[in-house]
């Protein structure tokens, strides 16, 4: 899994659209996947089972009472109910086992509470019978993910005689008392003050006896010591490479781990020194709070990066639910298309036993771009990661007399020589590496004593200012290479500043051009900077699981530069550093919910995330929106705005949601379907996505006209009339009915929201908001985000066999005529790629685990497609996809990096080097790779009826596809382009495997 910090992450695309194809859906394509062959190798996997776990068991089965937890209350997984239904699942995973002629004993993890299944290291023989078993759901392998403050308590309105902290709980002393949050992260650092004891006696420590079933596993190597802040710690390791630098306890070493859990709870008023400097005092957001700290990530020094896998976390999610945590920060990367693997799947059992759940929304915000929002479940809160207003401007003048402004902290440097990095290094140094100021590859000979010019981009920041230093420049300027980059005050090795694409393009021209090129770097100014304004590298919507039709992410918070607790062993021998990332801003919304929890101990992680979202802000500190590196932001950048947490404690009305209806949501978005039986979403029903209760609002397919529903209900003590207010989205109007809502406390009531299409075009997003207020001061506000379509249709469509046909269900947002042409179907064209064996760092060169294609997609080119397939190669293998311009190894424009080997990227037209990265396998894979090229003509294999239909706005429309005539075993793929008249509407991707 992806720590979702910036340094570190697994490289990403940009510009050019992605599709990711995960094995969920060839696994449920009516068996789309082949037999594996016949292996004595084992890996990881989990296999899912058929009965609910204890978290969300409601009963039904004679005599085992329900143990799901009734509403406003967590769930005990102590009870006798709870215990005897534990040992039944227990019993059917044996029974699963048996079945399949596999020994219990190979069981790594057995699950039970959030998750109903076990993980095991099997072989591909054993894997298949297990899939043959009734009993069994899913099997999954393991998969490997990696993990994607000074002020910010003052920014947040945590502070001060009318900050939250005095306010709620008078004083910081109390501040998220009676609240355990559990972290699940890469370890932690326990000697670090951030976590030393509380002082005595606790106010609330009968409170946390009573819900603390947890334990302290102090570890073999470095065993860690809990107290009453640190109450519990575990680590799990069955999927991890736990090699010699890591600590075979929780203790951390990459300080991911130690980071966001002071973030979310560390003591208040801690002094923090970097680098041997005091640089103030840090406080967790909810200081009062008891941490639990689940260590799942494992660091890589090859890679600079911490991972984990997908069996160690569902047991750490399963643990701290047992254990008793009321609240999750997981700031570790997910999927951006699918809401129904193992880890969600957990959480959302989490959130049914009464756990709230914080997560990083990514970092691939300025490489992906639109829709890269990781975690698009509805059941946890998806968080954007934004700047605070601490004072880091700094300036740049060249010789020339000109001046730059970036960021960054510390003192002066120059006025010196300056030098571009490019032109500085060492004999037989990697030129692309140069340019990046990778540590080891500068020239003392020419940087001693100079300023260096850096490009932003390949390894860590800091990594730049240490190979400075280690060849002995004395200041660095570090240039963004792209607009959509964010800017970072980091602490570095010598004094530095960051400068956006515009002015790094300006200082890289004047290098070039002046013969005695000089510059001086100032100190930085602690002045207060406007702020919040969305971090570059906060990944955005619209989200890709439902089409747009759920808004994520759901909120913003602090991720920028923010200094907090690290483990000195894998941080230069500091207990603190500044990090960035949606990694930060998550642990900032975990602790706002530990101290929401804290005041209203029976608030769900519904009303808990309502209260926060209804009340966000849209404003930064002067007053105006909040902006981004294209202007103002948007419900895409952000979700609701930026969390304000003095006003979620009395947020008037809330939008709550249950497990049924999280359910009926991913049947309605076709996912649930990929894991359950085929009856499942037929019994449990499903629903239009937009219509889950949420306190956002979202239409991703506007066909003329939609009614969207509602329902909120009242958390206060006091009888309220709310009126209406709605902002209409440009192009669109806006109906609430009934305009006023009167609701006593504890009750509900419902409304509809229509959103009728009068200008916009087709294809954009447009923005409002709709704002329930009372005379009580409440103002309980939901954004809207709504997208006009000519034409509601499936993205992709699939089918099998050598002749066949599927039906298009659509929906017309015109008056007209709708016609349907083809192109294609195509056969692909198939690359052998045989791989000597896997290696999971990557570099674009062809070696022994990388092979490249190339590709040219000519103007007028319909789709054009690469991809990998399980069905291909043996269970376990993992293959990534990542796409250069042809010739150029340096400016990646795609990926895609799931955890199996089913990986796609769809190309806009040009030439392209399609690299394919065997990230992990048992040994030697030879292997496929599939591209297509479809031509916007039919190839006669394939129609479409009718060829027209009559349309009319919001009307229901049917288009047949039909295809005959094609080989057995061959994949092709086709498109149904659909138009009012001459004008394209939209388009469907065929996929046929004859």
């Amino acid at each position: 899994m992806r720590l979702d910090r910036l340094a570190g992450k697994r490289p990403a695309s940009m510009a050019l659209a992605v599709v990711t194809t995960a094995a969920l859906a060839a696994s449920a394509a009516g068996g789309a996947q082949a037999a594996p062959p016949t292996s004595t190798a084992t890996a990881l996997y989990l296999v899912q089972t058929v009965s609910e776990p204890v978290a969300n068991y409601a009963g039904g089965v004679s005599g085992y009472a329900a143990t799901r937890p009734v509403a406003g209350e967590r769930v005990d997984a102590h009870s006798t109910a709870a215990t005897r239904w534990r040992d039944r699942l227990r019993g059917e995973h044996d029974a699963a086992l048996r079945g399949a002629r596999v020994d219990a004993t190979k069981k790594s993890y057995d699950y039970g509470i959030t998750f109903n299944g076990f993980s095991a290291r099997l072989t591909s023989a054993e894997v298949a019978r297990l899939r043959a078993d009734s009993g069994v759901l899913r099997v999954w392998k393991s998969e490997q993910l990696q993990a994607d403050t000074i002020t910010t308590r003052d920014f947040l309105g945590l502070t001060g005689p009318g900050g939250v902290w005095n306010k709620q709980f008078k004083g910081d002393a109390h501040a998220g008392e009676g609240v355990i949050v559990g972290i699940i992260d890469s370890g932690i650092w326990a000697e670090n003050p951030s976590f030393a004891p509380l002082s005595t006696p606790r106010p609330d420590q009968r409170d946390i006896n009573k819900k603390w079933k947890g334990t302290c596993d102090v570890g073999v190597e470095q065993p860690v010591a809990c107290n009453n802040k640190l109450i519990g710690a575990r680590y799990f390791h069955a999927d991890a490479n736990v090699n010699d630098v890591e600590f075979l306890s929780p203790r951390d070493y990459n300080g991911h781990g130690s980071h966001t859990a002071s973030t979310t709870a560390g003591n208040f008023g801690v002094t923090a020194s970097i680098n041997g400097g005091v640089v103030g005092t840090v406080s967790g957001v909810a200081p009062a709070a008891r941490i639990a700290a689940y260590k799942v990530l494992w660091h890589n020094p090859v890679a600079g990066n911490s991972s984990g896998g997908t069996a160690d976390i569902v047991a750490a999610i399963d643990a701290a639910v047992a254990d008793g945590v009321d609240v999750i920060n997981y700031s570790i990367s997910g999927s951006s298309q699918y809401v129904v693997d193992p880890a969600e799947i957990a959480f959302l059992n989490a959130a049914a036993a009464g756990v709230f759940v914080s997560a990083s929304a990514g970092n691939s915000g300025d490489t992906i771009g639109a829709s890269s929002v990781a975690h698009n479940s509805p059941w946890l809160t998806t968080v954007a990661a934004s700047t605070h207003d601490r004072g880091n401007t700094k300036t740049v003048t060249l010789g020339n007399g000109v001046t730059y402004t970036g960021v960054g902290v510390g003192v002066a440097a120059g006025p010196a020589t300056l030098i571009d990095s490019s032109s500085a290094g060492l004999a037989g140094a990697d030129q692309a590496q140069v340019d990046l100021c990778y540590i080891g590859t500068l020239d003392p000979a020419k940087v001693t004593g100079k300023i260096v010019l850096c490009d932003r981009g390949g390894n860590a920041r800091v990594d730049k200012s240490a190979a400075v230093a280690q060849a002995g420049g004395i200041g660095m300027i570090q240039a963004n290479t792209s607009a959509a980059q964010s800017l970072n005050a980091d602490f570095h090795a010598v004094p530095s500043i960051h400068l956006d694409a515009t002015a790094g393009a300006a200082v890289t021209a004047y290098v070039a051009s002046a013969a005695n090129p000089t510059a001086s770097i100032s100190a930085v100014s602690t002045d207060p900077v406007r702020a919040p304004a969305m971090a570059g590298f906060s990944s955005y919507g619209p989200a890709l699981a439902g089409n747009g039709d759920l808004l994520k992410p759901d909120i913003t918070a602090p991720g920028a530069d923010i200094i907090a607790a690290v483990s000195p062993a894998g941080s230069g021998g500091n207990n603190f550093n500044s990090l960035s990332g949606t990694s930060m801003s998550a642990p900032h919304i975990a602790g706002v919910a530990a101290l929401i929890k804290s005041k209203n101990p029976k608030w769900s992680p519904m009303w808990i995330k309502s209260a926060m979202m209804t009340t966000a802000s849209t404003k930064d500190n002067t007053g105006a929106p909040i902006q981004w590196s294209q202007g103002d932001a948007t419900p895409l950048n952000y979700g609701s705005g930026h969390v304000v947490p003095g006003s979620a404690f009395d947020p008037g009305l809330v939008y709550d949601s249950t497990p049924e209806q999280w359910l009926q949501y991913a049947c309605g978005i076709g996912q649930l379907q990929l894991i359950t039986e085929a009856e499942f979403c037929q019994s449990v029903g499903s629903i239009d996505p937009s219509d889950l209760n949420y306190p956002s609002i979202a239409v991703g397919d506007v066909p003329g006209a939609q009614t969207v529903t509602r329902k909120v209900t009242n958390v206060s003590k006091n009888s309220s009339v709310y009126a209406a207010q709605v902002t209409a989205p440009a192009g669109f109007s806006v109906k609430v009915e009934p305009k006023t809502l009167t609701v006593p406390p504890g009750k509900s009531k419902t409304f509809k929201v229509t959103i009728t299409r009068t200008t916009a075009a087709a294809g954009a997003w447009a923005f409002g908001s709709l704002t329930w207020s009372d005379l009580r001061n409440h103002k309980v506000t939901s954004p809207i985000a709504v997208r006009y379509s000519a034409l509601a249709a499936p993205v992709e469509a699939n089918g099998s066999g050598t002749s066949g046909s599927t039906a298009l269900a659509l929906r017309t947002g015109f008056a007209g005529t709708l016609t349907t042409a083809v192109g294609g179907l195509v056969a692909a064209d198939v690359s052998s790629l045989a791989f000597a064996g896997p290696n999971p760092t990557f570099t674009p060169v062809v070696s022994d685990s990388v092979k490249k294609v190339t590709v040219t997609v000519p103007a007028g080119t319909a789709v054009a497609r690469f991809s990998t397939f399980d069905a291909d190669v043996p269970m376990g293998t993992d293959v990534d996809v990542f796409v250069y311009p042809a010739g150029n190894t340096t400016s990646q424009v795609a990926s895609s990096t799931g955890g199996t080997a089913q990986e796609s990227v769809t190309l806009s037209a040009g030439a392209y080097d399609v690299y394919v990265h065997l990230f992990a396998a048992a040994g030697a894979v030879t292997m496929p790779g599939n591209t297509w090229v479809v031509p916007s003509t039919a190839a006669g294999n394939l129609t479409a009826t009718p060829a027209s239909q009559a349309a009319t706005v919001n009307g229901p429309a049917t288009v047949t596809a039909t295809w005959s005539g094609l080989t057995a075993g061959v994949r092709y793929l086709g498109v149904l382009a659909y138009r009012n008249g001459s004008t394209p509407v939209g388009q469907t991707v065929l996929s046929v495997n004859g």
